[in-house]
Order: structure tokens, then sequence, then C-alpha cells
């Protein structure tokens, strides 16, 4: 497929999107799903306040949820999946958010749950959930009982759950302006006008002409700059949701709130942040390296994605790239990779760009169908095969999640999520820099991944900064504005980014393009999931069969433990602060061999 021309999506090949018949056959067969959720819901409404009468109860209860549950899980993800294959379909939008809509109804209806499960005594519910018939459950209830001290009266979670689908307005809007609405232009690339999107901006930002990328850059962000007081508010608004939920329900924070389901300590948050700012003068260091080799006289923010080494050329085909993650996935064992290759080619990926789909990649892996890939595939960018890798963790963590636990406790965290998806990252980079077969490919392979740990080390942990600090200011009483975002954010980017960096007017407004901040404390998960990812890919590329065991206990626990203790089982404590030092002395040996070798 051309990729310097943007298909409208139905001029997109059936081989190049994904397969969602693995959910549903039709449209049509979606359309009955969902009709039948009122009458599923009905079934699990019929036992309120009949919970603590007996066991038969509340399980009986349990298997009208879980009935309830898989089919709004199923018919939320088809939705979703042609909603974000493009966002300008007005009937993907339609489906999606009647799911929305039928989904609050049901969370709405079936609020009555939890206060009725923590209104059980603690002795009778104990010895329920031990009986053999609550097998599948036990550890969903054991997880909802955590919640205890903050579960409300079955009136206030009622109002609470009403409040579902308008919770989501924020970041709706957000994502409907500006991978839709917003138009940022064109740029001048060899005498042609080529379009400039959410998705070929990093593109441009890759390219070694630097007029290229700072047009590319400034046409970006005016852009945004043109709206920046509605986005601020649509992220205040977001801020504020989060501040009020937590607020209702007793949390001391918004942070608290965020953390405590998964019982991951606020001290791994902050232990985060102040562990990479000990460490940020090798990271002004690599900035001080990269104005040096880019021979600029002064580093400017459009400066900061361009490969360091010039003259490498690379181009790699979809087919190549799946290759690529067969051959560098191979210490995890061929059953492994024949999984995920067979799902890279055979309907699990929606893999190139058209017009209004979503910017990024994801994976969204559910109980029913295959684990989905969103790709913006582009052959001529290499950290595509990265992403493709990366997806791919996911979509596997997914796999063996869901064949190895019942329903209700298969879906892991995504503090967990992150540690899948970089693992397969560092070991397609070790099998790129073993197979290069020039220096200039290691070096340039070298700067990448640099690049690569950075992205996701640092420069997450400063959004995850900023989002601690934009909550503590609503918590303090401070509107979020747009010039208080902006403020805030340009403090950070002048700490993260040292001296040697010269910033734009506009540069701030990056604070108010990344869709991860509508979904509050998620952003450091990447930052602590690399960490863990760069121990257990040393631990399992240097070691044994117990090594490689290990790391699959911990990809077949799914949701059946809480995060940093399904860490430990493979082999990664991530209650200390040493996983973080440890994966910033590795960014630190790449700054000292890319100093050597560039």
């Amino acid at each position: 497929m051309a990729q310097n021309l943007i298909p409208s999506r139905d001029e997109v090949p059936a081989n190049d999107k994904w397969d969602l018949s693995t959910l549903y056959a039709s449209d049509e067969e979606w359309e009955t799903a969902l009709s039948s959720i009122s009458k599923l819901t009905e079934a699990v409404v019929a036992f309120k306040g009949k919970l603590g009468e007996s066991s038969d109860s509340l399980l009986g209860c349990l298997k009208a949820n879980e009935a309830l549950e898989k089919v709004i899980e199923t018919v939320y993800n088809y939705a979703s999946l042609q909603h974000t294959a493009d966002e300008s379909d007005s009937a993907a939008q339609d489906r999606e958010g009647r799911a929305m809509m039928a989904y609050a109804a049901a969370d709405s209806a079936t609020s009555f749950f939890s206060p009725e499960l923590m209104a059980i005594p603690d002795e009778k519910i104990n010895a329920w959930i031990v009986l053999p018939e609550f097998a599948d459950y036990k550890i969903f209830l054991q997880k909802e009982l955590h919640h205890k001290p903050y579960i409300l009266s079955e009136k206030e979670e009622r109002i609470l759950s009403l409040q579902t689908e308008s919770s989501e307005t924020a970041h709706n809007a957000f994502s409907l302006l500006t991978n839709v609405d917003l138009q940022f232009g064109s740029v001048h690339v060899a005498g042609e006008e080529k379009p400039l999107t959410q998705s070929t901006f990093t593109t441009f930002l890759h390219n070694p002409d630097r007029k290229i990328r700072e047009e590319a850059y400034k046409n970006f962000y005016a852009g945004f700059v043109q709206h920046e007081n509605t986005i601020a508010a649509l992220y205040a608004g977001s801020v504020n949701q989060d501040v009020f939920v937590a607020r209702a329900r007793g949390y001391k924070s918004s942070l608290e709130a965020a953390l405590y389901g998964n019982k991951v300590p606020e001290s791994v948050y902050r232990n985060l942040i102040d562990t990479v700012h000990k460490n940020l003068p090798t990271l002004h260091k690599y900035y001080s390296l990269r104005k040096k080799n880019l021979g600029v006289p002064e580093l400017r923010h459009y400066d900061v994605y361009v490969p360091l080494v010039k003259n490498v050329e690379t181009k790699t085909s979809y087919d190549e790239a799946v290759e690529i993650c067969r051959n560098a996935l191979s210490p995890l064992g061929k059953d492994y990779t024949d999984i995920l290759c067979g799902g890279l080619k055979g309907g699990w990926v929606d893999r190139y760009e058209n017009k209004g789909k979503r910017s990024g990649a994801f994976s969204s892996g559910a109980y029913t169908g295959y684990p989905y890939i969103l790709l913006n595939y582009k052959d001529d960018v290499i950290r595509d095969v990265f992403t493709m890798a990366h997806e791919g963790g996911h979509s596997m963590h997914s796999y063996y999640s869901k064949t190895n636990n019942p329903f209700m406790c298969y879906n892991y965290t995504i503090f967990e999520a992150e540690v899948a998806s970089t693992f397969n990252e560092e070991l397609v980079f070790e099998y790129l820099l073993k197979t290069a077969k020039t220096s200039e490919m290691k070096s340039y392979l070298l700067s990448m991944r640099a690049d690569d740990i950075l992205a996701t080390l640092h420069r997450q942990t400063m959004f995850a900064e900023f989002e601690l600090k934009t909550h503590e200011l609503v918590e303090n009483g401070t509107p979020l504005s747009a010039q208080v975002l902006r403020k805030t954010y340009r403090e950070l980017l002048e700490q993260y980014f040292g001296s040697e960096m010269h910033f734009e007017s506009e540069s701030d407004m990056e604070a108010l393009r990344i869709p991860h901040f509508y979904n509050a404390f998620y952003v450091y998960k990447y930052a602590t999931g690399i960490s863990a990812a760069l121990a257990l890919a040393k631990r399992v590329t240097t070691g044994g069969e117990k090594e490689r065991e290990d790391y699959f206990k911990f990809l077949k626990s799914g949701g059946s433990r809480y995060p940093i203790e399904s860490l430990k089982v493979a082999g990664v404590d991530m209650s200390s602060a040493e996983p973080i030092q440890s994966a910033l002395d590795t960014f630190a040996n790449l700054v000292t061999a890319l100093e050597k070798n560039c």
C-alpha cells in the first residue's frame, strides 16, 4: 500500500484490517447481543436484597453477573474497535455510544452488588468463598472485599454509576476534536505537500531535514494553540472528575484512589519520580551529545527525535517485521512465536493508517475473540517494528491470561501490562543489534534504544509528575486554566531537558495533546513496566528453563494476583527503587556507548 497517500477506510484491503468475526459475525449479530443486555441485567437484579441469605444466592448472582459482564465486554470491544478504526464513521460512533449507554444502564441497575456484598458479615463470607463451587469467583470476591473501606451505600453507589457515561465526555470530545476535527495542514517535502496528521507528525520529526522538522512541529502545535482554552477546559473537566470520585469515596487523594485497588503503595509512584530526578544529569548529558552530533547551534524541541546517526536508511515491510519478531522472541519458545506471528498475519491486526483512524497503537484483548492490535505501521520507521513487538507482547499476555484463568479473574492490571510489551521490545533490540551488518547500524540502534528508554522511562515519568501536579493543584483549590497548565508543564520541560534545550513559545502545548492524561495515573506504569521488563529480559536470556518458566507464570497469572506479587513470581521486586535505578543505569551505559561510537 502506498504510504504517502492516506486511504479512506473502505479503500483498505481486507487483509490489512483486523478480523472482528471472532467477536460477532456481523453488525446484526452484535445488535442481537446488545439487546440481550437488558434481560441479562434483570437476571442479576433478581438477586437484589438476597446476597446475604445463603451461599447459593450469592453464587447465583455471581454466575448471572458473569454472563452479563461477558456480553458487555464483547459488545463494547466490537463497537470500540470499529470506532477507533474510523472515528468519522457515524454508524460506528452510534454503536459505541449505544454500547456505553447499555453498560451504564447495567452498571446502575447492578450497583446494589458491592454494598450488599460488603454488608455480609466477615465470618459468613469468608466461610462461603472457600467452598469448591466458589473456585472461579474466590479471587474476584477477595479483591472486591479489599475495596470495603471505600464502598458507599446502595443509593450513593447508584448515583456514581449513573454518571459513568457522562464522565467520559471530556475524553470523547478531546478524541473527536484532535483526531477528526483538527486540521494540521501539510508539510513541504522535496517540492511536494504531504499531509500532516497525528500519525505522520512522528515521521516528520524523524526527518533529517531540520526545516521539515521545524515546519511540522510549528504547524502541528499551531492547530492545538487555536483551541487551547477548549482543550484545557476538557482536561480540567477530566481532572475534576477524578477528584470528585476520590472525594466521594473517601480517599485522601486522587493518587490514592488510583493506586489502592491494585495494592500499589504511593511510595512506588513517588520513588519513581525521585529516582529519575536523581539521574537527570545523565539525561542532560545525552541531550548535550545530541546537540553536538546534530551540529546545531541550539538544540530545539523538534530536534530530539531525529536519529543521531546520519545516512542510515531503513525499510522493513510488515511481513519482514513479523519475522524479526519471530526470531527475536525465540528465547520464549516456538509455541509463543507461532501463536504471536500467526496472529500478526492472521486477523489480529489493523495494520496501516486510514482517514479517521485513531493515531498510535494499542492492544485490545478480551475474554472472547482475538487479542486485537491497532497499528499505524510504516515501513520506513524502524521504531514501528518495535511497536509491533510491543503490542504483540500485550496481546500474548492477554492470550495466556484468558486461557489460564476463569473470566472473573483473567484480566491483568495495566501495571503488569507494560512489562510484557517492553520485554518484547528489549529482545527485539538485542536481536537487531546482534545481527546488524555495519557499525553505523549498530550506532543507529544504540541511539534508537536510548531514545526508546528515554521515551518510556524519563518522558513517562515527566508525564506522571505532571498528572500528580495537576491533580494536587485542584485538590488544593487551584483551577486548571490553560495558563496554569502550560506554566506547570513548561517548568517540567525545563527541568527534564536541561539547559541545552531551547523551547518554542508553543512547546508547552504538548501538555494539552496527550490522550493518556484522560486516564489519570496511567502513564507511570510505562516507566515501572520498562524497569521490570529490562530486569526480566536479562533474567530470561541469561538464565535457563526455570527463569523462562517463572516469566510464563507471570504471563499466565492474569488477575489472579496483585501486580507487585505477580512480578515477584517472575523475579523482580517493584516495591523497591532498585529496578528503576537499574534501568536508569542501562540508559547511562547506552549514553556512554554512544559517546564512543557517534
